[in-house]
C-alpha cells in the first residue's frame, strides 16, 4: 500500500520546472543551435557568443529577448533613423549610429553591469576586440549613471563585425568596438541594450 502510494505521489508531483538557476547549461549548444530564440533572423552569431550565459538570461526574460530579435527581424535597419528608439522603456531599447571607425589606439575596451548588447554592423566593416573581463584591468571605474566602465589589456582578440554578424556581450565580456578594419570607413551599426540587473 505505501508503495502504490509512493508511486502515485511521484505521478502526480509537477516535474521540476527549468529556471535560470536549476537550468542544465550542458542543454545550451543544442538550444542555441535549434534558435527558436531568433525571431526568424537569420544573421549568424560571432563564435565568442557565450551560449550558457545567453540560455540563463533568456530564459530570465524571454519577452525582451524575444522583442529584440523581432525587432532586428522585422525592421529596415537600413531606414531606421540615428538615435535612441525605446522597445519597451530602460528594460530594452535599441541605438542606431552612424560613425567612422577609427585606429585601434584611439579606442577602449569597455564593459556593462546593467545592460546585455546586441551589436550589429547593418552597412560597413569593423573590428570589434573581445576579451574576458579578468584579462583587462580598469582604467576607468564603473559609472553606474552611464553603464560603463573602461578597460586596457595587454591582450587583444579583434574580430571582423559586418552585416553577416552579430555579437552578443554580457557583463563579463569586455568589448572593443569601433576599429577600422583596414582603412577608416563609415559604418552604421544597431546596439540593442536588454536590462538583465
Amino acid at each position: 500500500m505505501i508503495l502504490l502510494i509512493m508511486v502515485i505521489s511521484m505521478a502526480c508531483s509537477k516535474p521540476e520546472s527549468k529556471t535560470p538557476d536549476n537550468l542544465e547549461l550542458d542543454t545550451a549548444p543544442d538550444w542555441f543551435e535549434a534558435g527558436e530564440w531568433r525571431q526568424g533572423w537569420t544573421v549568424s552569431p560571432d563564435d565568442t557568443v557565450n551560449r550558457e550565459e545567453f540560455q540563463r538570461q533568456y530564459m530570465r526574460q524571454p519577452e525582451l529577448w524575444n522583442k529584440a530579435f523581432a525587432f532586428l527581424s522585422s525592421t529596415d535597419l537600413n531606414a531606421v533613423e540615428p538615435g535612441r528608439h525605446e522597445l519597451q522603456g530602460e528594460d530594452l531599447f535599441a541605438n542606431v549610429d552612424e560613425y567612422q571607425t577609427r585606429d585601434a589606439a584611439d579606442t577602449r575596451y569597455e564593459a556593462h553591469k546593467k545592460y546585455a548588447d546586441i551589436q550589429f554592423i547593418v552597412s560597413g566593416t569593423e573590428k570589434i576586440g573581445v576579451l574576458p573581463l579578468q584579462k583587462t584591468r580598469v582604467t576607468e571605474p564603473y559609472d553606474e549613471e552611464n553603464d560603463i566602465a573602461f578597460f586596457e589589456s595587454d591582450e587583444d582578440n579583434l574580430r571582423l563585425a559586418s552585416p553577416g554578424t552579430f555579437f552578443i556581450f554580457f557583463p563579463d565580456d569586455a568589448h572593443r568596438p569601433c576599429v577600422k578594419n583596414e582603412d577608416n570607413s563609415s559604418v552604421r551599426k544597431v546596439v540593442i541594450k536588454v536590462r538583465i540587473d
